[in-house]
């Protein structure tokens, strides 16, 4: 599902919404998200999982092409893991 599903969905689900004012809440809601994270803050939201960032350290690496050594700075990455309720529920045990 892509975001304009989304927000689709949400207003077909709820009919007294304008669908510009569903886009505002759900792209305020990522905004929010995005913003948290790039703070350094954990996100989490019971029974779906939780967005966090993690640190890859610099390392040595290696061209694909050429097989020549390449220095990889230091990277922060999203992370998210799944919460036991969304866990439960892909594996069929509702």
């Amino acid at each position: 599902m892509i975001r304009s599903e989304l927000i689709q969905k949400i207003a077909d689900e709820n009919p007294h919404l304008f669908q510009r004012d569903v886009e505002r809440i759900v792209n305020t809601i990522f905004n929010e998200i995005t913003n948290a994270m790039a703070d350094g803050n954990r996100v989490e939201l019971r029974g779906f999982g939780a967005f966090s960032v993690k640190k890859r350290d610099a390392r040595v690496g290696r061209n694909p092409r050429t097989g020549e050594s390449v220095h990889v700075d230091e990277k922060h990455v999203p992370f998210f893991k799944t919460g036991k309720l969304l866990r439960d529920r892909l594996n069929g045990k509702d």
